[in-house]
């Protein structure tokens, strides 16, 4: 991760006054004033003051206001290959003058997004993964395409012989949504010019142990990966190491243990990786809608690339 030199932080008095008087639009062009300074460790410079505190609230109810509607960009789709998967993309409406392929950031969504309506997966809990590309500000910083698949046998892998008796035995290796899912992205690059140095994955609780397993399914392919709170899975963090990836989990976590989390990070550093781990204080299992209003994780996301 590139290092930037510290300048101008945020202040919590900065950030309650932006707030107070800013929509979530205005706060994302207001940090331009400010530096995001990077750490010693190299790791991005998280908004100021508790996570519960009543301006950090504040941001989440606003990202809630401000980015109602967006669900609508999205256009609905269909893959057939096993079964039939649906997902949704959303196609960016800002281009740069060039033409230049642009980057591609792919959504798992969590239990609540299962099904086959193809319309789950953007509601719910998911509405912060899947909107925060989407608004405008973001799309005019960074410009991409945003797909969200929907699987109805979830993101890691399943015994086989099990799954035919409607067992869930999870096993080692590529899930079967995320195999299926891996096919939508490759129909995806060769249909729109897509930039196959960004592309990027995240996900939460399921969609988070769907991101680590995606990841070790095709090692090296993503430019960069987000998990959320991801649930069991039989993927240790120690595939893929030279990915860039930034974990996020609530330490209050009464779902999914933390311990999973501090697990994967742990084992991916003893194997020589250098993930970043963000744990918040006093967050239940919505993790994720502190991680998807964290400034920095949209400029460090689109920072990565493959060479």
């Amino acid at each position: 991760m590139t290092q930037s030199t510290p300048t101008q932080a945020l202040t919590r008095r900065d950030a309650a006054r932006i707030l107070a008087s800013a929509s979530v639009g205005a706060w994302i062009a207001a940090r331009s004033a400010y530096a995001l300074p990077i750490s010693g460790e190299g790791t991005p410079v998280l908004l100021p003051g508790s996570p519960m505190s009543s301006e950090r609230l504040a941001l989440i109810e606003r990202f809630k206001k401000d980015s109602e509607g967006l669900q609508n960009k999205f256009e609905a789709r269909t893959h057939k290959s096993d079964w039939v998967m649906p997902y949704r993309l959303f196609r960016t409406e800002s281009r740069p003058e060039s033409k230049d392929k642009l980057p591609l950031v792919v959504y798992l969504h969590g239990s609540g997004g299962q099904g086959d309506d193809n319309a789950k997966q953007l509601g719910l809990g998911n509405i912060f993964g899947t909107r925060v590309w989407l608004l405008p500000e973001n799309q005019k910083a960074h410009p991409c395409f945003v797909l969200a698949p929907q699987s109805n046998r979830g993101w890691v892998r399943y015994d086989p012989e099990q799954l035919k008796k409607n067992e869930y035995e999870i096993v080692a290796g590529p899930g079967q949504g995320v195999s299926l899912a891996l096919e939508v992205i490759d129909a995806v690059r060769k249909e729109f010019p897509i930039d196959d140095r960004r592309i990027y994955v995240t996900g939460q609780s399921m969609g988070g142990a769907g991101t680590w397993n995606i990841i070790a399914a095709r090692p090296g392919f993503f430019a960069a990966a987000v998990p959320c709170c991801g649930a069991i899975s039989k993927d240790d963090g120690t595939n893929s190491l030279e990915t860039p990836l930034w974990n996020f989990h609530g330490d209050s976590d009464q779902t999914v243990p933390l311990s999973l989390s501090r697990d994967r990070i742990a084992a991916r550093r003893k194997s020589g990786g250098h993930p970043l781990s963000t744990e918040y204080a006093g967050v239940d299992h919505n993790v994720w809608e502190w991680a998807y209003t964290e400034p920095a994780l949209i400029d460090w996301l689109f920072s990565q690339k493959h060479s």
